[in-house]
């Protein structure tokens, strides 16, 4: 069920919108959804996820890469909106680059991470995107992302 009011997604939702599943959706809700300008999601961190098996045992931190990963598909879910597309449409975005990524806090299980995204450029077949990351209403990382379309 949408939230409507702040144009929000629940997780089942979002499977119409990213390809990714278990152990890679790294979004589990889109909280506010302003089409071709803006997005806001979250990640539950968890002791559970795969990654922390190795990253680091005895003091597990997720990975920084995990976090660009989870920024960049809740601005897929936005880069979508905005186009008007679906995967099923033959649609897919992929990861097209980094910019200015930085990591102000270590991001660790029990964490929600509060994320957002701004569209700063929208062309015919990429779209770049100003992130950010929260805990607790502290910045964890920021980063220009892009992302690039891909038909089928």
């Amino acid at each position: 069920m949408t939230d409507r009011a702040s144009g929000g997604k629940i997780i089942n939702e979002l499977f119409a919108y990213l390809p990714h599943r278990y152990p890679f959706l790294m979004v589990d809700r889109v909280t506010q959804l302003v089409v071709g300008e803006s997005v806001e999601g979250f990640k539950n961190v968890t002791i559970n996820e795969e990654m922390f098996n190795g990253h680091f045992p005895g003091q597990p931190i997720l990975p920084g890469v995990v976090i660009l990963e989870a920024m960049a598909q809740l601005s897929g879910v936005l880069a979508f909106e905005t186009k008007g597309v679906l995967p099923v449409d033959g649609v897919n975005y992929l990861f097209g680059g980094v910019e200015k990524a930085r990591f102000r806090r270590p991001v660790i299980p029990g964490d929600r991470l509060d994320m957002r995204s701004k569209i700063l450029a929208n062309r015919t077949i990429m779209m770049k995107f100003d992130c950010s990351a929260y805990v607790d209403g502290e910045l964890a990382c920021s980063a220009i992302l892009s992302v690039v379309e891909q038909r089928a």
